[in-house]
């Protein structure tokens, strides 16, 4: 199950013997399933009429399916054809910025010797000077060893690289932080512990990235030992506050409670984990974990000891079984897994006004289209679809209070507030079920998250 979509965007530049021809290229790619998105007119080359024809396809493949049906139009020959998203990424996404002008010999003395080394010797004598006297203040380290890339898998540092750049960008564009990929060569948990240690000084906060679990756990927890600053798994933590702001408005809409109601969480890795704790937290009624042996038990000697301890702390009627067992009254499905696990059966055993969370990327666990046949409230990671439920939404406040209260730790209270401030800029009157979060471009969301994570961050310290 694919659509078409901006990541498989492509530009076709066709000769045409005649305008006429324009009507005949747009209807072929519509046939051939794409989606034309844009028609731009060229001076004319060669005395033949030329057009660049930008569409959606849902797929390489389907991308040189859309070409040969403009190529079979007669009286069009494409004559190039160029992918968006490769042109995007040419040099990286990003790039380094100066705050400060070198126009003259003082700017100079000033910015670097012998002027800098007066900042040096103040923060020699008072470390935490470097907070408000170099970029640590409002820098984050973007660290992955491209284990556990999108749904890419273990695919290592080097393809690793775009999607960190890609998580500094959201990090700047969002909430004007100085975000920088550090992509390890290397899978050794002390390893990767150790060099994000050494390499701490430099900035405010670590976010932790497509690291697989369960070592993913690991890193995190020995590193918030023994950092004085914030360390964040987003693919954990962002999740889990995201789904749980989501989940607040949806229970709003359906008129359920916390504490009444039973939740299915499909794929137990690092966000299954952090999702579930997050909500038993908050009183979540009872919740059952299913990975591909079906659902979850402490007695399971294939279980490390975070799922373990998960499967001790959820499922309290001790249900034993397959997924679909599971299914049968189910409030609420959350799926971070993979596609087209959830079959129509599954949907039709759930309780009354049920809520489907089908979060895995970039296809579902469950066709949408499909899911709103029976759930009142249907959720996925997707941007063509409602309610999208994106950790843009959490990671860039979040760590934007985090910095501006100068926080040295990520806490379960941070993740709390942030979900509620992303939750409540849905206003009652714009609630509905087709509504239940903002959009990740709602300019509101990070400076409510920013605000609520500060004030209980600064709460934290004064205490």
């Amino acid at each position: 199950m694919s659509f078409p979509s901006a990541s498989y965007s492509v530009t076709m530049r066709v000769f045409l013997n005649s305008a006429s021809e324009i009507a005949k290229i747009s209807a072929a790619v519509s046939d051939a399933g794409g989606l034309v998105t844009a028609l731009d007119v060229v001076e004319p080359i060669e005395g033949r009429m030329v057009v660049d024809l930008t569409c959606n396809a849902s797929d390489d493949e389907h991308a040189e399916k859309l070409r040969a049906a403009v190529d079979a139009v007669a009286g069009a020959v494409v004559h190039a054809i160029s992918d968006r998203t490769f042109l995007l990424h040419l040099g990286g996404t990003i790039a380094v910025e100066p705050k400060v002008s070198l126009k003259t010999r003082d700017d100079l003395s000033m910015a670097y010797t012998p002027g800098v080394a007066r900042i040096s010797m103040a923060i020699a004598k008072d470390k935490s000077a470097a907070r408000n006297l170099t970029i640590k203040r409002n820098t984050v380290a973007v660290v992955t060893d491209g284990s556990a890339v999108l749904g890419l898998g273990n695919i290592g540092p080097e393809a690793a690289l775009p999607v960190m750049e890609g998580k500094a960008l959201l990090f700047k564009r969002f909430a004007d932080i100085d975000a920088w990929p550090v992509c390890l060569d290397t899978q050794d948990v002390d390893e990767i512990v150790r060099i994000v240690q050494c390499i701490a000084p430099v900035y405010g906060g670590i976010n932790l990235e497509d690291i697989s679990a369960p070592r993913c756990f690991e890193i995190e927890a020995r590193l918030r030992d023994l950092l004085d600053i914030p360390v964040f798994h987003d693919d954990q933590h962002g999740t889990a506050t995201v789904v749980y702001a989501a989940l607040l408005n949806a229970l709003r809409v359906v008129g359920k409670e916390m504490k009444d109601i039973k939740v299915v969480v499909l794929g137990v890795g690092a966000a299954g984990v952090a999702i579930s704790k997050l909500l038993l937290a908050e009183g979540v009624g009872d919740i059952i974990g299913i990975n591909r042996n079906g659902i979850i038990s402490e007695e399971d000697p294939r279980l490390d000891k975070d799922r373990r301890w998960l499967a001790a702390h959820t499922n309290k009627g001790k249900r034993t079984g397959s997924f679909a067992d599971a299914m049968v009254g189910a409030d609420v499905f959350i799926g971070v897994s993979g596609s087209n696990l959830v079959s129509e059966d599954n949907l039709k055993v759930m309780a009354k006004d049920s809520i489907v969370f089908a979060l895995a990327n970039p296809d579902p666990e469950v066709d949408p289209q499909l899911a709103r046949r029976y759930a009142a409230i249907v959720a996925t990671g997707r941007s063509d679809e409602p309610n999208q439920i994106n950790n843009v939404l959490a990671f860039p406040g979040i760590f934007r209070g985090l910095l501006d209260a100068g926080a040295s730790q990520v806490t379960e209270e941070v993740e709390i507030a942030a979900g509620r401030a992303i939750a409540d800029i849905v206003k009652p009157s714009e609630l509905s079920a087709e509504y239940i979060v903002p959009t990740v471009f709602n300019p509101n969301v990070v400076k409510a998250v920013a605000a609520a994570v500060e004030q209980v961050a600064r709460a934290k310290k004064e205490h």
